[in-house]
């Protein structure tokens, strides 16, 4: 429950959890005990938290912005001191506390400037990725209550037919109808004093939609700046470290490990600029940064793995390896130990949420684990039919959080869904956060995960983990991606079918999807097998992550009847009854 003692300054009481997480850093129990959530009267992370390191560690770099043709840096005190500028600035072009604030920039440093500054304000920042279409911005300015935009120049005309009393402002060239973001390097106006209950808006994120509409998740004051220290732990960041994130502006995976976790450590955030991605080219970056720390989505991993990995033995400085945006396969995991001696930790949270489980550092992990529940967390897996806990080892469940208890409600939950109270109180129901993703805890409490429960389904009445077929899927040499949906059967109601992308040089052919089909036959039970391959330019949201649920349609629009031995969605889909020595 959260606690506090008579005299604390908000700043001694994040610290002192802060440092007690980093005390403990090999030993989750302690952590775990060491977790007390503080009682603030007030708190706002950017006066309260990132000014005490700057004051400490004025010189101690806080951002590298690096490119193939620039490298930029700014100290904790550059920064501190530059965000109080642009807040005194932004107060005179009309932004106050509580006002709702859409931020549309690449990883360049105007954006931590901005990002800092609302927070002084009391500012709601709307995070907003490069990528959003004009659609996409009239859906976010109306129903995020927009009154400021801050947003790249290149990126201005999409705001054209965007309707709205906003104020626009432009970061780079000037943009007709746009006042200057250059225009605050002048500016004298001191940030104004302003005061943050915790239980303060200050985030507001759009989802990215991988089943419907983006859906507002609102974190406060103090939900992710708090929260982010389980994060903290999971990478286990550490003071002066150097910590590269592969994520892009505008999704939560970027304010959790390139602004919260590692500035909670008063670690350097890295960030590489590549207008295409190139392994080689970062691992280069990561030798001459010497970056102690990486986080980076599975995708990432699998390219590297491509590049040779093993030449770069020895010439890195990396100590802590974490992946997330989607599980780790256990292969992916294997080839990156035996290529540079580290083991990837996999982690599990939500932009709902903070880091939840975790694989820490010193602990010994299990392939395909997720790892353990983080501190500040209390999970719990439960029946969705019945709504009963599942605790015994191998049981499978919803992955849930407590809401009442010793912990009291998780730190690093959202407040809610802004606009939505019926879809809020449909996952906060029976005193248990929902996540919607399925997993299965083992006896030693590892936490195993199998899927979303939207993805989940059934073939001949046995539960498949779409999860588990992938992760043999991408264990084939030629196979980049690959997702697992039910295509309707007559016979078995449904099969698993593939959808593949096959790696860099190699073209779809019925030779490889029946080399595909044998070597899955070789490495997955009967019941779980693979009867149906296509290859395919796999959907995905503008985060990255598979549109599984356009697929499902795609499969029920070319298979609604469960098709026969001579329907196909394309010529480039093949079934086991195409190749008689595989039929059964």
């Amino acid at each position: 429950m959260p606690t506090t003692e008579p005299g604390s300054t908000p700043t001694n009481l994040f610290g002192r959890l802060r440092d007690a997480l980093l005390d403990a850093r090999e030993d989750p129990a302690a952590a775990a005990n060491a977790w007390q959530t503080p009682a603030f009267e007030s708190f706002n992370w950017a006066t309260d938290w990132f000014d005490a390191i700057a004051a400490r560690h004025p010189d101690r770099p806080a951002l590298i912005v690096k490119s193939a043709d620039e490298r930029l840096e700014r100290s904790y005190a550059d920064l501190s001191a530059r965000s109080e500028q642009v807040a005194g600035w932004l107060s005179d072009a009309g932004v106050h506390q509580g006002d709702r604030v859409l931020l549309m920039l690449g990883n360049q440093v105007e954006l931590w400037e901005c990002m800092l500054a609302c927070i002084r304000l009391g500012a709601v920042t709307i995070p907003a990725t490069m990528l959003l279409t004009s659609a996409d911005l009239r859906d976010r300015v109306e129903r995020g209550e927009v009154k400021h935009v801050i947003a790249a120049s290149a990126v201005t005309g999409a705001f054209t037919s965007v309707e709205g009393d906003f104020t626009r402002i432009a970061v780079g060239d000037p943009a007709s109808g746009w006042l200057s973001y250059s225009d605050s390097e002048a500016s004298t106006t001191p940030a104004p004093a302003v005061t943050t209950a915790p239980d303060d808006a200050m985030l507001l994120y759009f989802t990215s939609g991988t089943t419907s509409r983006p859906k507002l998740v609102l974190h406060t004051q103090t939900s992710y700046p708090l929260g982010h220290l389980s994060t903290m732990y999971w990478i286990g960041l550490q003071p002066g470290d150097v910590h590269l994130n592969i994520s892009s502006p505008g999704w939560a995976k970027h304010a959790w490990s390139n602004v919260f976790a590692p500035w909670n450590a008063g670690a350097t955030v890295l960030v590489v600029n590549q207008p295409r991605f190139d392994a080689r080219e970062l691992l280069e970056w990561v030798a001459q940064e010497k970056a102690t720390t990486f986080c980076a989505p599975p995708t990432v991993y699998r390219m590297l793995i491509q590049a040779d990995l093993a030449a770069y033995r020895g010439k890195l400085s990396l100590r802590e390896m974490v992946g997330a945006g989607e599980p780790l396969n256990p292969e992916v995991i294997q080839q990156v130990e035996k290529a540079l001696g580290l083991t990837i930790r996999d982690g599990f949270g939500q932009t709902e949420t903070t880091a939840q489980v975790g694989n820490t550092p010193g602990q010994p992990l299990k392939p395909g684990s997720m790892g353990r529940p983080l501190p500040g967390y209390d999970v719990v897996l439960v029946d969705p039919a019945t709504g009963e806990e599942r605790n015994g080892p191998g049981d499978e469940g919803e992955i849930c959080l407590r809401l009442s208890g010793p912990l009291g409600r998780p730190a690093g939950l959202m407040t809610g869904y802004y606009g939505d109270e019926a879809k809020t109180a449909q996952v906060m129901r029976d005193g248990v956060y929902h996540t919607g993703d399925v997993a299965a805890r083992d006896e030693d409490g590892y936490v195993n995960y199998v899927g979303r429960a939207d993805d989940v389904f059934k073939a001949s009445d046995y539960r498949i983990s779409p999860f588990e077929l992938e992760s043999v899927l991408i264990e084939h040499p030629l196979v980049a991606e690959a997702a697992i949906v039910p295509s309707p059967d007559p016979t078995r109601l449904a099969v698993p079918k593939a959808y593949v992308v096959l790696t860099e040089g190699n073209s779809p052919s019925a030779e490889i999807a029946r080399d595909i089909l044998v070597f899955t036959r070789e490495h997955l039970a009967p019941y779980k097998r693979i009867r149906r391959i296509e290859f395919f330019d796999l959907p995905k949201t503008i985060s990255g992550k598979i549109r599984r649920v356009e697929l499902r349609q795609r499969e029920a629009s070319s298979h609604g009847d469960g098709g026969d031995s001579t329907s196909r969605a394309s010529e480039l889909e093949f079934w086991e009854a195409d190749f008689p020595d595989l039929r059964s």
